[in-house]
């Protein structure tokens, strides 16, 4: 069988010092050995969003992507369909991803605008979902997410100033996806002592993330 796995890179700083890059080293180095381990056979696509970066929503968006949906047989207009351009070649990655994996700090106890930009941008009716009288039907593979994560403050379970996961998490759960796992190094400022350990225990969750999945085939 086949485990399809989009890597989404919300961060401008994925160097190899960089304890994002490490987080997602300590993932996909365990996801790839296990799935060798399984015979299953690991398709993995990567996208930086710093590289490929995806436009804000516009009006002109909004028509194309969502009025057919809930107009049928509205006819977008030549403006609308240049708008979906960046959404028509991203979002079918998406919706044949069975993992979606998000590298991403938390920036002002939320994701970088860059990330929430694409999240618009791939979540729209088409190859993902479909709108019907009964709301939103999934037609994707995601089996879940996993959000590999950052900061260089602390946080505790539950923490008020933690934006980022409740958000992604309802995201992920309007289309369906209910299974959301977290590897978070907090503590990444290089004043703190501590701050390798924090980053090894993360690994070490990431690491336990990616030969479950696999072992849950």
């Amino acid at each position: 069988m086949n485990l399809n796995v989009l890597h989404v890179i919300a961060t401008p700083r994925f160097e190899e010092s960089a304890a994002l890059q490490q987080l997602a080293q300590r993932f996909m180095g365990p996801l790839v050995a296990r799935c060798a381990e399984k015979s299953v056979e690991l398709v993995p696509e990567n996208v930086s969003l710093y590289e490929s970066k995806p436009p804000f929503v516009s009006n002109e968006f909004l028509g194309g992507a969502w009025r057919p949906a809930l107009e049928p047989g509205y006819t977008p207009t030549r403006n609308e369909e240049t708008a979906l351009n960046f959404s028509r070649n991203n979002a079918p990655l998406l919706a044949k991803a069975d993992i979606v994996v998000l590298t991403t700090p938390i920036w002002l106890g939320s994701c970088p605008a860059i990330l929430k930009a694409w999240l618009d941008q791939v979540m729209v009716p088409g190859d993902l979902f479909e709108v019907t009288a009964e709301g939103i039907v999934p037609k994707h593979h995601i089996r879940e997410a996993v959000l590999l994560v950052s900061s260089r403050e602390v946080y505790k379970e539950g923490d008020p100033r933690d934006g980022l996961t409740p958000m992604l998490r309802a995201a992920f759960l309007t289309i369906g996806v209910e299974n959301v796992r977290i590897a978070w190094a907090d503590g990444q400022d290089d004043a703190r002592a501590d701050r390798e350990d924090r980053l090894e225990l993360a690994g070490e969750a990431a690491e336990e993330i990616a030969e479950e999945i696999v072992d849950e085939l």
